[in-house]
């Protein structure tokens, strides 16, 4: 696969009460003209697990979302998608159900369910599955945009950028609904950091207005810090958005083994940092989903340990 449109690892904090105007405060701190190109073609996928409402915390905002597919069209793309196949229900009822039917058709975006094909076979360095037929548009993607809610997860400790990539794009028409039928699950993390390191994603925003605690990815407690994460390293953004969760790399196993591969940066001493002070943006959240503040990086940024 292609490398990332932008190697170095800027991540930008941003909060205001409107989730638009944090990303949009978000995305001018990113080197916007290096991101994107005239002509390309871009693939925003959205986290649409299933069919709760975007006030539970389990799917993203439909109107945040028409902001970034307006944002991206100022880029002059020459071909904007929308791909993502939920796992939870099939995809057009989620898209019927939450609003986000209207957004596209009134945006006059495409969309594309990777739930199926026509499909290409992606090897992954992993032993079960070893590989997934995944939806062709994959190959065509210059830009692969990430766009999902901060979760805790009762499976995956953390749903994040690289996961919501990684369990969006491998077909429910073979891995089934929800996608077990062929392993996927049971081997969690190391297929999503398989995933993670053969599908380059070049921006990942990860949304604290209305995040997750406690039983993810549906089912937990919704969190409205008012807080947006954007970033050009999805392990580096990945990273910024555990430590709101209460945790450092090395408790989520997929990002630890990605960042022992190589594929991002993980000690966020070498990380661009932007905007809201970290050690803010972790009292903030968890101000917001506790009462009470906790707070990983107070005073300095703890140190990634690696073994």
């Amino acid at each position: 696969m292609r490398k990332r449109r932008v190697e170095r690892p800027i991540v930008a904090i941003t909060r205001d009460p409107l989730e638009g105007n944090a990303l949009g405060n978000a995305l001018a701190m990113l080197p916007v003209d290096e991101l994107f190109k005239t002509g390309d073609t871009v693939v925003i996928t959205p986290n649409w697990v299933n069919t709760r409402s975007p006030e539970t915390g389990t799917v993203v905002g439909p109107e945040t979302l028409r902001q970034l597919i307006q944002f991206i069209k100022k880029q002059q793309p020459g071909r904007l998608v929308v791909a993502c196949g939920s796992g939870g229900a099939p995809t057009p009822k989620v898209l019927e159900q939450t609003g986000y039917q209207q957004i596209l058709q009134q945006e006059q975006v495409e969309f594309v369910d990777t739930n199926y094909g026509p499909y290409v076979e992606l090897t992954l360095n992993h032993p079960y599955p070893p590989s997934t037929p995944i939806n062709e548009l994959i190959t065509k993607a210059d830009v692969l945009v990430s766009f999902t809610q901060i979760k805790q997860h009762e499976e995956a400790t953390v749903s994040l950028g690289i996961k919501n990539i990684a369990l969006s794009w491998p077909p429910a028409e073979i891995h089934g609904w929800p996608k077990t039928q062929r392993g996927i699950h049971e081997r969690l993390h190391s297929f999503i950091a398989a995933m993670g390191e053969k599908l380059p994603i070049d921006l990942t925003i990860l949304s604290g207005d209305q995040a997750m605690i406690g039983t993810g990815p549906s089912h937990g407690k919704p969190v409205n810090s008012d807080l947006v994460i954007v970033g050009t390293d999805p392990v580096a953004t990945d990273v910024v958005g555990a430590r709101l969760l209460g945790f450092m790399p090395q408790a989520v196993q997929y990002l630890y083994e990605l960042i022992l591969r190589g594929v991002g940066e993980g000690d966020l001493k070498k990380v661009e940092l932007k905007g809201v002070p970290l050690y803010e943006a972790e009292e903030v959240f968890s101000r917001a989903a506790y009462g009470h503040t906790v707070v990983l990086d107070q005073g300095r940024l703890k140190p990634l340990q690696l073994k």
